[in-house]
């Protein structure tokens, strides 16, 4: 009974300390648009200070747009990280079941962000060599989501709170643009990253609902700047106004 929290456990650890690369993944537009007019917002925030924002909007009732962004500032005694990142997607998405409860979801789309981050080595307390390394870069996505309205209770304090979940898969490509080190120009890198996600959302009305997030990062090419050594693990808020409702 107690491998889900080690599981809990683990994740955090590895969210924590898993800060190799300077390619940072934000947190996947996952709107869940049933109809047109629909409209999907949400917040995130990661354990280590990821910052993330999502929009999306249903053009038509198969048609879907989207903006995202994060942004974040670290500052530790051996590492400094800043880096922020906007991206623009669109594509296509559909209902299907017995009451239009299930939604696949399918988006393309292409970004930019840029990562400072300094490294600081000591010797008895004393400093004695720091790295600045500066990028600039370019993504371009594509993204698989699937999740479901279909609601599970959660009983918490004499409340019953559905629950709902979801998945997606992005396989995002990012190039580095320009690259320095200690303001020298270094030579540029790029990766191909596979994100498997999984989220669980709670509904406290009928357009706010609480989000958990958890992602994986696998690199396909050996980099030594570009790793996969950054994975998510967040908690927000999204709103969905408009859309096809539950049935009472």
């Amino acid at each position: 009974m107690f491998k889900p929290f080690k599981l809990i456990a683990c994740l955090i650890l590895f969210c924590l300390y898993s800060c190799s690369s300077l390619y940072v993944p934000n947190v996947p537009n996952t709107p869940m648009l049933s109809s047109q007019g629909e409209f999907s917002g949400g917040a995130h925030i990661s354990l280590r200070g990821n910052a993330n924002f999502n929009g999306a909007y249903a053009v038509s009732n198969h048609i879907g747009v989207l903006l995202g962004g994060a942004y974040m500032n670290s500052e530790r005694k051996r590492k400094d990280l800043n880096y922020k990142l906007v991206e623009i997607g669109g594509g296509y998405f559909t209902t299907f079941g017995p009451d239009k409860n299930r939604i696949l979801e399918i988006y393309a789309g292409l970004g930019t962000g840029k990562t400072n981050r300094s490294l600081r080595e000591y010797n008895s307390g004393d400093l004695i060599s720091t790295e600045l390394q500066v990028t600039d870069y370019s993504k371009t996505f594509l993204q698989v989501n699937y999740s479901s309205k279909k609601n599970n209770n959660f009983h918490l304090f004499g409340n019953n709170y559905p629950l709902n979940y979801g998945t997606a898969l992005r396989i995002s490509h990012v190039s580095m643009d320009n690259f320095f080190i200690n303001g020298i120009g270094t030579p540029k890198e790029d990766n191909i990253f596979l994100e498997p996600i999984f989220f669980t959302r709670m509904r406290l009305s009928d357009a706010v609902q609480l989000q958990y997030t958890t992602s994986s990062n696998f690199g396909l090419k050996n980099r030594k700047y570009l790793t996969a050594g950054n994975s998510i693990f967040s908690v927000g808020a999204v709103i969905n106004v408009g859309g096809i409702k539950k049935k009472k």
